[in-house]
């Protein structure tokens, strides 16, 4: 098994533990659930970027905050290669560039991710429209260039 996987299996282990934990926006981080900011000032949880942060911060990779540093944080597979743990991103504004979404492939065809305001931590389809990529996570790799 290679870093990268043992990195992403890391990751979607500590992931899948928070199914169930309340969608908060701007909420978690790296120490885990935490009170988010406007909507989500009241509810102690995940937003997407915060449980990828959380999950990789697990497996020894700071990923930074937001989906556009985690859009950075590794090398862009195409989905044909897609591991356990990869992060996977979606574009779901057209009229702003770049990802809005994150979620951690559980395999081919799910992920695990925190999908919106009064939801939880649970795991849904991967095959979306709006799925914009797929970024491996370089084990040891941090936010170095961010």
């Amino acid at each position: 098994m290679s870093a990268r996987s043992v990195a992403g299996s890391i990751a979607l282990r500590a992931a899948l533990e928070m199914i169930g934990v309340p969608y908060s926006w701007g909420g978690g981080g790296i120490h885990g659930p935490g009170y988010g900011i406007g909507r989500g000032a009241t509810t102690k949880g995940f937003d997407c970027s915060g449980l990828a942060e959380y999950a990789y911060a697990r497996a020894g990779a700071l990923i930074g905050t937001t989906t556009y540093e985690q859009w950075r944080a590794g090398i862009k597979i195409p989905k044909e290669l897609l591991e356990p743990g990869d992060l996977v991103f979606f574009d779901s504004d057209k009229a702003t560039p770049g990802p809005e979404h994150v979620g951690l492939a559980v395999d081919a065809e799910r992920m695990v991710h925190a999908p919106h305001t009064g939801a939880q931590v649970r795991i849904d389809p991967l095959n979306r429209a709006d799925l914009l990529g797929i970024v491996r996570v370089e084990a040891g790799r941090g936010d170095q260039d961010l």
